[in-house]
């Protein structure tokens, strides 16, 4: 077993992350949660990864409960914990795992926000003079794609009836359908794109990929417009989902659409949908 200080491990951690293609916002928030890890740690004095105990991790957790941190959150930081620790084992820094014999606390899902037809009708009618902002909430409203998955989209992702999704983060590469609205919409979008060699299908004024937490801010900003209370980015991906299980959508077909691994994910929407239409094997639109 190599020995190695605490916040070596950590910088460690981070670059492994790195090096490994995770997400930006994976890299951030994994590292913010060992960040307080290892703070706390070494309020405890210990110096090596090896000194950590379960009941330092769960001294560390009840710490951050008292802090007002939510039961979600706090399984978050466990999951977090344990990735780290796997790469600590890999690396042969420790021989046991204690974040292994750490329990999760128990939480219940919040139900998905869905919004009604009158919601996002409003939502386009905000966003409409600005094409570029209508074509990215008409993809994600028409296709159910991720917001991530929306902002790596190439040029030469899109083709008539379709969009080509690449790998992204943990997910699969796979095909989407693009409807009549959503193919509108890119096309109206395309005509006054600038002319730049930049590849990303969305782009900036200046011709830079347009970035994912610029995306999320300026739809937020349309759901302010619109009135729309209490809603997010992913909500756009939530009522896809509800929409298309309400007409009656294969669920087999329709968690191959939205990326889904286990058919299981796309079942946990049916309790949100008190009426399903009879079996269709089409998507429709919104």
């Amino acid at each position: 077993m190599k020995q190695i200080g605490l916040r070596d491990a950590h910088a460690e951690f981070k670059n492994y992350l790195k090096d490994n293609r995770r997400s930006a916002s994976t890299v951030i928030a994994y590292g913010k949660d060992i960040d307080q890890l290892v703070s706390f740690l070494e309020e405890l004095k210990r110096n090596h990864v090896h000194e950590v105990t379960k009941e330092d991790i769960e001294a560390f957790l009840a710490k951050m409960s008292s802090a007002g941190y939510t039961p979600k959150s706090i399984s978050r930081k466990i999951n977090s914990t344990r990735t780290f620790y796997r790469f600590l084992k890999v690396n042969e820094y420790i021989t046991d795992d204690p974040s292994l014999l750490v329990s999760h606390p128990k939480y219940q899902l919040a139900a998905p926000r869905i919004l009604n037809p009158t919601e996002y009708r409003a939502l386009r009618d905000a966003a409409r003079s600005d094409a570029r902002m209508f074509a990215v909430i008409e993809l994600l409203l028409q296709t159910g794609i991720r917001i991530g998955e929306l902002a790596a989209l190439k040029l030469t992702d899109v083709t008539k009836d379709s969009l080509h999704i690449a790998p992204f983060e943990k997910h699969e590469e796979r095909t989407v359908p693009l409807n009549k609205r959503a193919k509108e919409a890119l096309d109206r979008y395309l005509e006054i794109r600038p002319k730049v060699s930049e590849e990303h299908l969305f782009i900036t004024k200046s011709g830079k990929p347009f970035l994912i937490r610029n995306i999320r801010t300026a739809i937020e900003r349309y759901f302010r417009l619109a009135e729309i209370k209490d809603a997010k980015v992913n909500d756009l991906r939530h009522t896809f989902v509800a929409h298309h299980i309400k007409h009656g959508v294969s669920l087999v077909m329709l968690s191959k659409v939205l990326g889904h691994k286990r058919i299981s994910t796309t079942e946990r929407y049916l309790q949100y949908v008190p009426e399903r239409g009879k079996e269709a094997s089409v998507l429709t639109e919104l």
